[in-house]
């Protein structure tokens, strides 16, 4: 990781803000999206960081020493028994990609998730997003669903990956 990249974990004044704010500078110009969009993300983390617990929840961010944020990622603990844990809102300013912030968010998540016993995690993002699927897949999460419509702008395509620890994945079992 960049030495001039500090990891601060848990809520800070204005995390939701330079979240939204990495989102949209990254997806607006390179994706087209817009107003949907914002607002998805919007709604979801103030819904989130509103019932945040940190006995079952996830927050990293990477600031650099003027406090501004260059990447977040977050678990959503709250189906972490029913559907899943959920990785969210995992994003590295374009400024520093390939600087390894977004292995070390990544890796700090799934360490997390590990300690508390998560077995079952997903996330969903679209086609296209090579860089992210990369590390996705790196970590252990599969593609496990192509969907012709999403929830951002209807046209992307969602994609679903799903990352299922050995104990969990029934199809390790031997038959």
């Amino acid at each position: 990781m960049s030495e001039d990249i500090l990891v601060y974990d848990g809520y800070q004044p204005g995390s939701i803000g330079q979240m939204l704010t990495l989102h949209m500078d990254y997806y607006g110009p390179e994706w087209g999206l817009g107003q949907k969009f914002e607002i998805y993300c919007a709604g979801g983390m103030a819904a989130f960081f509103s019932d945040f617990d940190p006995d079952r929840d996830f927050f990293l961010a990477a600031r650099n020493a003027q406090g501004e944020m260059l990447g977040s990622i977050v678990i959503d603990g709250r189906e972490a028994m029913g559907e899943g844990a959920r990785l969210r809102w995992f994003i590295v300013d374009q400024r520093i990609k390939g600087a390894g912030t977004g292995t070390h968010l990544l890796e700090q998540a799934m360490a997390f998730c590990q300690s508390k016993g998560f077995g079952d995690i997903f996330l969903a993002t679209f086609a296209g997003l090579e860089a992210s699927r990369h590390l996705y897949e790196q970590a252990g999460f599969r593609l496990v669903e192509k969907k012709t419509g999403d929830p951002w702008s209807g046209e992307m395509g969602e994609r679903i990956f799903r990352y299922e620890s050995r104990s969990r994945n029934h199809s390790d079992k031997p038959g």
